[in-house]
C-alpha cells in the first residue's frame, strides 16, 4: 500500500498531465465532423497502454470507429481481468453554458474539490476514468504488483450505442476470454463514502417527426385551419404521462420488476438529502412518478424524457409562420427484464396510434440496450469492496445506478463473465453536461484502489 502511495506522489503530476492532453483531442463520435480525432484519441490510448507496460497493444478495424486492444500477460495460471473503457465523448453543446472550453482542459478549486478538478469533456466520462486503469497499470507493472493477466478493450462508439463493439465482441470470444470484466464509467456516492454499481437501466432512444403541410405556412392565412406539427408534438409528448407521472404507453411495465419492501429499505440506507440535492440543482421540488422516492425514481423505475425539440423558426425576432414539420429526440431509461427492442416496437406502435387525423408520424429508433444487474456474492464484488475498504477506510455501499451502459448485458452473453463496476465519479461532476469536471483526488484515487482490486480479486481466485 506505502508502495502505490508513493508512487502516486511520485508521479501525480505526469497524470495529471497526460490526461490532460488527452482531454484536447475532440474525438466526438456522434459528430462526423470529428472522426479525425476521435481515430487520433485511438492512436493516443494505444501509445499510452505502450508505455503502460502491455505486451501488445494493437488497433482493431470494426465497421465504425476502431477499438483499442491491449494485453499483458504473466501466466496461463494466473485469472485474467478484461478492462472496459471509451474513448469518445458527448457533443460539448450547448457552448455558451461552458466557463471554460471544452476541450481546454483546466483546473479549478472548489468546495468540493480543494485539491482541484479537472474540467473539460470527457474528465469524467469516461477519459478521465478510463486512463485510471492505464496509469494503474503501469504503476503495477513498474512496481512489480502486478498478480495476474489483463487485457483492455477501449472503444470509441460508447456515446452512440456501441454497435461496433457488439460486432467485435461476437467475433473475438477467444482473444476477450478473461476471469472478470472490470468497468469504470459510473460513480460513487461521495469522496468520504464510497459505493458500487450493482444495477444499471436499459436503454431505448428514438427520434420522433411528425409531418403536417407540404412547406411552412403563414400563420394568419392559415392558422386555425390545418393542423400544426408543432402543437401536435407537444400534445403527444404530454400525453405519454398520466396525472401521476406514469407512462401510459401499453404494455411499458409488463416486465417491470417490482422491488420488494425488503429491498427497498436497504436501498434507503444510503446517505441521502433532499434538500442538498435540491439546492445542487437550484430547484424547489422533485418531481416524478408517485409512490416513489428520488433515489427509487431514478434508478429501479423506468422513464421517458425528451432530449430535444425542434421546429419552425427559432432565431432572431418573429417569423409568423406555421411549421411544416416538428421533431423530438426521446430516451426511455429501462429496468432490467425489459427488452429495449420490445419497448422500442411498444413505443413506436403507440405514438403511431395517438397521431390525429392531418399529420404523419415517423419514428426513427436510434440505438438501445438491456439494464443489468449483479450479484453481491461474487467474488469480484468482493475484490471490489476490499479494495475500496482499504483506500477509503470505510466498506462501499452497493447501489443501484441510473444510467446504462448497454453493453454490460452483451458481456455477460458473449462472453459469460461478471462484470465489476468500480466508478470514482461524483453526481456533481456535470457528464453530458456543460462544465464536465473530474475531481484531482478522484482521479488518484481510482489509480490507488484499482491495483488492489487486481490483488484480491487474484487471491480469492485461488
Amino acid at each position: 500500500m506505502n508502495t502505490i502511495k508513493t508512487y502516486i506522489e511520485t508521479h501525480k503530476n505526469r497524470f495529471i498531465d497526460e490526461l490532460i492532453e488527452l482531454l484536447k483531442i475532440p474525438s466526438i463520435s456522434a459528430d462526423p465532423a470529428y472522426t479525425q480525432d476521435v481515430i487520433d484519441t485511438a492512436t493516443a490510448i494505444k501509445n499510452s497502454l505502450e508505455k503502460a507496460g502491455c505486451d501488445h497493444v494493437e488497433i482493431c478495424e470494426t465497421p465504425g470507429y476502431p477499438i483499442v486492444f491491449g494485453h499483458k500477460h504473466i501466466s496461463d495460471d494466473l485469472p485474467t481481468v478484461l478492462v472496459y473503457g471509451h474513448y469518445d465523448v458527448q457533443p460539448p453543446d450547448p457552448l455558451d453554458l461552458w466557463e471554460s472550453g471544452p476541450f481546454e482542459p483546466i483546473i479549478k478549486k472548489t468546495t468540493l474539490h480543494p485539491e482541484g478538478a479537472i474540467y473539460a469533456r470527457g474528465a469524467c466520462d469516461d477519459k478521465g476514468q478510463m486512463y485510471m486503469h492505464v496509469k494503474a497499470l503501469e504503476l503495477m507493472n513498474e512496481t512489480n504488483q502486478l498478480p495476474c493477466n489483463v487485457k483492455f478493450m477501449i472503444e470509441g462508439e460508447e456515446e452512440v450505442g456501441s454497435e461496433s463493439l457488439s460486432w467485435f465482441v461476437e467475433r473475438n470470444q477467444e482473444k476477450l476470454a478473461n476471469d472478470v470484466i472490470l468497468i469504470s464509467d459510473t460513480g460513487m456516492i461521495s469522496n468520504t463514502q464510497p459505493s458500487i454499481t450493482t444495477g444499471l437501466r436499459g436503454l431505448s432512444y428514438v427520434e420522433v417527426e411528425v409531418t403536417g403541410p407540404n412547406r411552412d405556412l403563414h400563420s394568419g392565412l392559415y392558422g386555425g385551419a390545418v393542423a400544426n406539427p408543432i402543437n401536435i408534438l407537444a400534445k403527444m409528448i404530454a400525453s405519454l404521462h398520466d396525472e401521476n407521472n406514469h407512462i401510459t404507453i401499453p404494455g411499458f411495465y409488463d416486465k417491470v420488476e417490482e422491488l420488494s419492501a425488503e429491498e427497498r429499505a436497504e436501498m434507503a440506507k444510503a446517505p441521502f438529502s433532499l434538500e442538498a440535492y435540491k439546492n445542487a440543482l437550484d430547484i424547489d421540488a422533485v418531481y416524478g412518478e408517485a409512490g416513489y422516492t428520488t433515489n427509487e425514481r431514478n434508478s429501479i423505475r423506468p422513464t421517458l424524457d425528451v432530449n430535444g425539440i425542434w421546429g419552425g423558426y427559432t432565431g432572431e425576432g418573429a417569423k409568423t409562420v406555421i411549421a411544416s414539420k416538428a421533431y423530438a429526440k426521446i430516451s426511455m431509461r429501462l429496468v432490467p427484464n425489459q427488452e429495449w427492442k420490445e419497448i422500442t416496437e411498444l413505443f413506436k406502435n403507440h405514438f403511431e396510434s395517438i397521431a390525429p387525423a392531418g399529420v404523419k408520424v415517423k419514428v426513427t429508433p436510434h440505438h438501445g440496450g438491456q439494464g443489468y444487474v449483479t450479484p453481491i456474492d461474487n467474488i469480484g464484488y468482493q475484490a471490489a469492496s476490499k479494495a475500496y475498504e482499504d483506500t477509503f477506510g470505510k466498506t462501499p455501499i452497493p447501489q443501484r445506478s441510473g444510467g446504462s451502459i448497454p453493453i454490460v448485458a452483451l458481456f455477460e452473453k458473449e462472453l459469460k463473465s461478471k462484470t465489476i463496476l468500480m466508478g470514482f465519479g461524483l453526481d456533481s461532476d456535470a457528464i453530458h453536461s456543460p462544465n464536465e469536471h473530474f475531481g484531482i483526488f478522484n482521479y488518484l484515487k481510482g489509480i490507488e484502489t484499482i491495483p488492489l482490486f487486481y490483488k484480491y480479486f487474484t487471491e480469492l481466485s485461488k
